[in-house]
């Protein structure tokens, strides 16, 4: 019997727990995991603030849902078993206005739906049983969430992989793809690599990789970075866990929020701006290609358009301490800004439609002997079991 052979492009959690997947259903295959940076996680695992989501906000149903309280019990259990830095510490959701309180109940619904445990509203008073500085007419206790260490989890990984047989090659930026005899060879900036069965997931640069495949896929990737600031000593002292605001349906992004590190410390933020280079992570990072890529999508104008007055404030946010200090003081109103230090920044790949649509699902495209991963939002890094479970899973 010939031996099975994979090539898996991408260094995150999802293409990394993909590979560990596929080795688990394909014991002995040669599987070779290319990443174009010196070290994995480099990018949206690496710089994401290191949640676990547990599934409370997906539309019931959808694999967003399904594969976030499959993905947050696997990864737990995962984690647990490899002594990776994590904790189920759980968290609150802050109705800031009366308007919100039938969000919050919206919520309390959705989540029970996809099967989420210990779900409660609270009153203010039971609000700050949990976070005493905690501001808001009414809370949701999510007990199931919790935070990470998704560097260790993806290095983890990496070891699991080698043990298995597997190859991790970094500094392997992926130049072209093509079908040959059968199967599959990737040039790399460190050689040719060739495989009968290719699996692409390659975040930022999702649509690119599978373009580079022979796909026209329906969908652009948008880049938004998302910048963080670092709670003081001081402010430390005013969240204990995880606080966020409750989410607004109309736009598609969620707001400012505090969340304690599984590494240690308080992170405040992301906000949500187009960013004009795809591993921008400074205000003023810019790459003409990328830039231009994106700046003549006719979907971002569509969304912009819709979606304009969410867009101003982010942006206005995202230049101004004071503004951004405001908008954690409808969580936490003791926090002020001399408690808010520089910190780090990420940038999500969103997959978005020509209408101006952003994909909210998980978009997965599977032919004869190749996987795209085209779209992989929060909540994939917690999910990334699952959903490397369901891609080898999909592989005859």
């Amino acid at each position: 019997m010939t031996k099975r052979s994979f090539i898996v492009v991408g260094g995150g959690a999802v293409g990394l727990a993909t590979a560990y997947r596929i080795l688990e259903r394909f014991p002995g295959a040669a599987l070779t995991l290319l990443e174009k940076e010196p070290a994995v996680s480099r990018h949206q695992t690496g710089n994401n603030s290191g949640v676990l989501h547990c599934g409370l906000a997906y539309r019931p149903g959808s694999e967003k849902a399904r594969l976030a309280v499959r993905g947050i019990r696997q990864i737990t259990e995962f984690c647990a078993r490899h002594a990776v830095r994590h904790e189920i510490c759980g968290k609150l959701v802050v109705a800031s206005k009366d308007e919100q309180i039938p969000r919050l109940h919206d919520l309390l619904e959705r989540g029970t739906a996809n099967g989420l445990r210990g779900l409660e509203i609270l009153t203010p008073e039971g609000m700050r049983e949990i976070e005493p500085h905690a501001a808001g007419v009414a809370g949701l206790r999510v007990p199931e969430e919790g935070i990470v260490d998704y560097t260790a989890y993806c290095e983890t990984l990496v070891r699991l992989i080698e043990a298995a047989g597997g190859r991790v090659v970094v500094s392997a930026e992926v130049t072209g793809l093509r079908l040959s005899g059968g199967g599959w060879i990737a040039n790399t900036t460190q050689g040719d690599f060739s495989a009968s069965y290719l699996v692409t997931c390659a975040g930022l640069h999702a649509d690119r990789i599978a373009r580079l495949a022979g796909e026209r896929p329906e969908v652009q990737i948008v880049p938004f970075r998302g910048d963080y600031y670092k709670l003081s000593t001081e402010g430390e002292k005013l969240v204990r866990n995880l606080i966020y605001p409750v989410a607004d349906k109309r736009f598609p992004f969620l707001g400012v929020h505090l969340t304690r590190l599984a590494r240690g410390g308080i992170e405040a933020g992301p906000n949500a701006v187009l960013a004009l280079k795809r591993e921008g992570y400074g205000k003023t990072d810019f790459d003409w290609e990328d830039a231009t890529e994106a700046v003549t999508f006719p979907g971002l104008w569509r969304f912009a358009g819709r979606h304009l007055k969410m867009c101003t404030n982010e942006l206005r946010r995202a230049f101004s301490k004071r503004l951004f200090c405001e908008s954690l003081q409808t969580l936490v109103p003791e926090i002020q800004e001399n408690h808010l230090l520089p910190g780090g920044s990420g940038v999500r790949a969103q997959a978005m439609r020509r209408e101006g649509v952003l994909v909210e699902d998980f978009d997965i495209i599977q032919r004869a002997t190749a996987i795209h991963v085209l779209n992989a939002p929060s909540p994939a890094a917690t999910a990334s079991l699952a959903i490397g479970e369901k891609i080898a899973g999909m592989i005859g």
